[in-house]
This record gives structure tokens, sequence and C-alpha cells, in this order.
């Protein structure tokens, strides 16, 4: 469960990072910066149509890499420190959430037949440690609400502060496309990725950087800041440079020799890169 929880997190990590623009060359390079319950990390974000690929910097100099190919719907998750990789399918997704969804509605079930003082015990750890975590139970829809304004490095973003029955949950700044250069094309990976992560965490899917339908996202333009609690963790998250570069392929590929390894949705062992 550690191993998995750890990998929810990693994940949910990089749909709060998930970002591009527009112009020139093929791809977009994002420099974010995140803290995660007070401690800073640098995220780096490379995006082309329809692949995206996330290197987060760790405390021990260990980078967690994460790839998503829309095209194959496959995400993969490559530890450079142990020169391995594992992998998770749409099915695997969408089978893990189901599963845990199952689990968590045994559990609530069990908290019925408790005396009233223990089952709000256990509900108020629940929420606690398992806010944000797939099979939580359905999430309520976030309303955004119109705040003021605010800086975030060289742009000055609208807030807007996300409530979900009426308790403050998070918040965005965002900026209008065109400060950054993004067209509406840019933004389909991200979307793709989205879909993807729903049924296993909604919460992180709803995280995922697209370009503001308010119909859709409750807020207008795209998050320069967002601010949200994911498996019991607090991400802030500030945009720190956009700039467009062209790839090359071997950035979207597993390097050579790294081993397959177990998923941290439980799945199987494979015998080397794929």
């Amino acid at each position: 469960m550690t191993r998995f929880a750890s990998g929810i997190f990693i994940v949910a990590a990089v749909c709060a990072a998930a970002a591009s623009t527009a112009s020139a060359a093929d791809g977009v390079l994002i420099v974010e910066t995140s803290t995660v319950n007070g401690t800073p990390r640098t995220t780096q974000v490379q995006i082309e149509r329809t692949r995206m690929r996330t290197e987060i910097a760790g405390q021990n100099g260990a980078s967690q890499i994460v790839i998503f190919d829309g095209g194959k719907q496959v995400l993969y998750m490559v530890d450079s420190a142990t020169k391995s990789y594992s992998e998770m399918t749409k099915a695997d997704v969408d089978a893990a959430g189901a599963q845990l969804g199952d689990a968590m509605a045994q559990m609530q079930k069990a908290l019925e037949s408790m005396p009233p003082a223990q089952r709000a015990q256990m509900e108020a750890m629940m929420k606690g440690r398992l806010g944000g975590v797939p099979g939580a139970g359905a999430a309520a829809k976030t309303e955004y609400r119109r705040g003021g304004t605010s800086k975030v490095s060289k742009w000055t973003c609208d807030v807007y502060e996300g409530f979900q029955n009426n308790a403050k949950t998070g918040e965005v700044c965002t900026v209008s496309p065109t400060a950054l250069g993004f067209n509406a094309t840019d933004f389909e990976v991200s979307r793709q990725l989205a879909a993807f992560m729903r049924g296993l965490i909604p919460q992180g899917a709803d995280q995922v950087f697209q370009t503001g339908r308010v119909q859709e996202q409750g807020y207008d333009g795209v998050p320069v800041r967002r601010v949200a609690t994911i498996a019991g963790r607090e991400i802030v998250t500030e945009l720190t440079s956009v700039t467009r570069q062209t790839f090359p392929e071997s950035a979207f590929a597993i390097p050579e020799g790294f081993t397959k390894s177990a998923s941290p949705l439980g799945r199987g062992r494979g015998r080397g890169r794929q």
C-alpha cells in the first residue's frame, strides 16, 4: 500500500504540473516550482502534441520521471536511481479505481455500524489521510469564486478560490492564454492525461493544466499558480518559465537497459525495456 500511495502521489503531482504553449518549435518546456507541505521542488515538463514528460527533482538528487504517451494511452514511471520503470495502461487505472471504490464502500458500510463518536473520529481520520486518494468516494464538484489579483513571476493573475460544499479546498491564479503564447491545440495532451487519470484520481485530474473554459472548469484563463490538497498533502505550484523547443525522440523513450518493474497499481513484473 505504501508503494501504491507513493506512486499515486507522483502521478497526482504530474497532473498538477501539465501545461503547454504555442508557435515556432514543435515542443514546449515548462519550468515550475512546487512546494509540498513546505518542501520546495522544481518540475520540468516537456510537451509535444501527443506526449509529455515530467521530471520532478528529488530531495536526494535523484529525479522522478513520468512519461505520458497519449497515442498509446500508457503512462510510464521511470526511476533513474534503480534504472527501472513501471507502466500503467488506461485499463489498469480504471480497474484500480473500481477496486478502491469497492474497498471504500465496504469501509463506509463498516463505519455505519460504529458508535457515533467512534464513527466521527474515523471519518475525520479518513478525510485527512485519504482525501484525494482514489476510491475515497465521489468528489464534490469544485465551485470557483472570483477573488482579487496577485503576482506570480512576471504575470499579474486573477485569483479564483475553489470551494466544495462551501469549504475552501484550494485556489488558482490565472492569466489569459495569449499572455503565455498558448493556443487551443497545445492543451490536447493534457486533456488526454486528465481523462486517463480521472477514474483513479478525480482531484488530481482536475488539476491538469487546461485552457480556461468557465462552463467546464469554473474559472477563466490558464493557471500560473495552483494550490490543492492531494492525497493529504498540500501542493502549491507556480509557473516560472515557458519556452518553445524541439525535443529529441529519446526524451520520451525508456532509457536503454532499464528494467521493467511491478506497477504501483499492483500489476505484474516485466523483464526489460519494451
